[in-house]
Order: C-alpha cells, then sequence, then structure tokens
C-alpha cells in the first residue's frame, strides 16, 4: 500500500501551547485526542513516517488518535483527552497536525 507524501508548512505559533477559545477553531471541529506530541517524538515520527506525512518542523504538536467534538455538552460529545483545535484534520482520525489546546469553557 502507498501513501500520499504530503508536505505540512505550520507556522511556529502554531506551536503555542496558549490554549485558545473555542470561538477562535475555524479550522474544522474541534477535536479530542488521546494525546499531543511534538512531530518528533519518536512514536510520532514513526507514525507519520508510516502514513507518509513529512511535517517541517519537529515541534510541531501532533494529535494521535484524534475524533471531532462537533457541539460541546451534547451527550456523547464529552473528551476524555485533550481537547484541541488542529490545522489538518485530514487524516481520518489518526493523526491531526498542528494542534492547540481549546478552552471548551471559553
Amino acid at each position: 500500500m502507498q501513501f500520499k507524501l504530503t508536505t505540512l508548512a505550520v507556522l511556529a505559533a502554531v506551536a503555542s501551547a496558549t490554549p485558545t477559545r473555542r470561538a477562535e477553531c475555524s479550522t474544522g471541529p474541534i477535536q479530542c485526542c488521546n494525546s499531543v506530541q511534538a512531530a518528533g517524538a519518536p512514536a510520532v515520527a514513526t507514525l507519520l513516517g508510516l502514513l507518509g506525512v513529512v511535517v517541517q518542523d519537529a515541534n510541531v504538536p501532533v494529535g494521535v488518535t484524534c475524533s471531532p467534538i462537533s457541539v460541546i455538552g451534547v451527550p456523547g460529545n464529552s473528551c476524555n483527552a485533550q481537547t484541541v483545535c488542529c490545522e489538518d484534520n485530514t487524516f481520518n482520525g489518526v493523526v491531526a497536525i498542528g494542534c492547540t489546546p481549546i478552552n471548551i469553557n471559553a
């Protein structure tokens, strides 16, 4: 199986750990990820390599095993892990690129 090679240029500002407000997530639905780690972390780098994803900055936060949360507060839409807004959610929940924490109470 051959994976599509994707090159992502994500601004250094995305790597910030400062939570954004829910209303500021304009890239798609808020994501609930089991973990968020730097692209250069060994497990994440291996996963990105298997998917054929090239991230130009090893410090870009990558969400792993993510699912969208469409409406906060609706039963079944809770997140027991990391709630984030990501720049690129096009990998079917396996990974999400350029994630910043979301303050779901804002």
